[in-house]
């Protein structure tokens, strides 16, 4: 038996409890991020709101510069992981691999086609979905080619981007003003289609989602980045014995954190502070293109904490939502909806950033509870179960503590 077949076996009987903890640790990134963009148009200084307090303009800032393009990032990586463990997987059953990851895909594609129309348009599973195919077409390449691949994406994206940003600069004025004022013409309809009825918010919905599926496109060198750093990674099994690489972890959260930083509280000043509408673009950029880095060092420092006296409490505590993230990630967008679209309560932008952060706060942690009360009784959570159904063309058993790769 080879050895990707012995770990895999292995993780039948133990996952890697790190793992499930950092996509827990990062179900709250996406969840204050998301939450900030459906409550309203004006949702992380996109488009700057005229009567803001100084406290939203502070909680927005806070935002961008610690969770903005930070968290999805965490995800791609758990993900480019996860897919060396589904490829072992298939090795100790004996199955063919990219079959099973081809459906996966499909499943995810049908989950975030369904997300972005009905619940919230800006979907990152169909981002997985189509960008997870390069996934399946490097599935044999070293760690070496794959650690080599993801640094020279990032440049070629990374430049390309900048190059974007330094271009928004050279605008006019004039035009930047016009352009802002287009936009501010067109909240008042946005609002009007998410107060609505059901049949509204899906066509407020199919109306932004041409331009998100572009934004898509030019995040998705950071994606792919991401997942093939966690490819590589992955095939070196660095996060199933964190405890040997300590110093690494160290160097990696101390770095990140000194080119991260700086880049995203740029991007906060220049979205939510005062260096006003002409940076936007720009800082956004800049934020966007040093997100990898900061993302780094969460992953990095988070293990540190793992593997603390303090930080071993929170593993069963985030663990079980990190077990069913997709089943988190998407009743997130279902709970939202229901609070600031037509589907419900209607609040599209009658709350400010405060409440929303506090809202969301309070959400996740239900969303703690309710986690650890099902996966002490189930392998799966809900949306998992009928993905892994797909994945494997069979139906799994529910019951039982979970056995499966992460």
């Amino acid at each position: 038996m080879s050895a990707t077949a012995t770990h895999a076996r292995g993780d039948r009987s133990a996952r890697i409890r790190e793992v499930d903890a950092l996509r827990g640790f990062a179900l709250l990134g996406i969840l204050l991020v998301n939450a900030l963009m459906m409550a309203g148009p004006y949702g992380l200084g996109a488009v700057h709101h005229p009567d803001a307090s100084v406290l939203d303009r502070t909680v927005e800032g806070v935002v961008q510069t610690f969770f903005v393009s930070k968290f999805y990032l965490m995800f791609s990586f758990l993900f480019g992981y996860s897919f060396t463990l589904q490829l072992a997987s298939a090795e100790a059953d004996g199955a063919r691999p990219v079959p099973r990851l081809l459906r996966r895909s499909l499943g995810l594609l049908a989950l975030g086609v369904l997300h972005a129309v009905l619940l919230y348009v800006g979907d990152i599973l169909m981002t997985y979905a189509v960008l997870g195919l390069i996934l399946i077409a490097a599935r044999n390449c070293s760690p070496r080619a794959a650690r080599r691949a993801a640094w020279t994406v990032y440049a070629c994206f990374g430049s390309f981007l900048l190059l974007i940003g330094l271009g928004s600069l050279l605008v006019p004025d004039a035009e930047t003003a016009a352009l802002d004022a287009e936009l501010a013409e067109g909240l008042t309809g946005l609002t009007a289609g998410y107060r609505g009825d059901a049949a509204s918010v899906i066509r407020a919905n199919l109306d932004q989602l041409p331009d998100q599926l572009l934004a898509s496109l030019l995040m998705g060198g950071f994606v792919v980045t991401a997942f093939l750093a966690g490819l590589h990674c992955g095939k070196r099994r660095l996060l199933a014995d964190t405890g040997a690489h300590r110093a690494r972890l160290r160097r990696i959260c101390l770095l990140g954190a000194v080119v991260g930083l700086p880049g995203s509280l740029f991007m906060a000043l220049a979205a939510s502070g005062p260096l006003g509408a002409r940076w936007t673009a720009f800082g956004q950029v800049v934020g966007t293109a040093t997100a990898p880095a900061l993302t780094a060092a969460y992953v990095c420092g988070m293990l540190l904490l793992l593997q603390s006296g303090p930080g071993a409490r929170l593993t069963p505590l985030l663990a079980p939502a990190g077990r069913m993230a997709l089943t988190n990630y998407l009743t997130q967008s279902l709970v939202m909806a229901l609070v600031f679209t037509g589907y419900g309560l209607a609040l599209y932008d009658r709350l400010g950033p405060a409440s929303v952060v506090l809202g969301a706060l309070a959400l996740y942690a239900g969303q703690l509870a309710l986690s650890r009360h099902l996966m002490a009784r189930h392998r799966y959570g809900p949306v998992e179960w009928l993905l892994r159904a797909l994945t494997h063309a069979r139906l799994p058993h529910r019951r039982t503590r979970a056995t499966s790769p992460n």
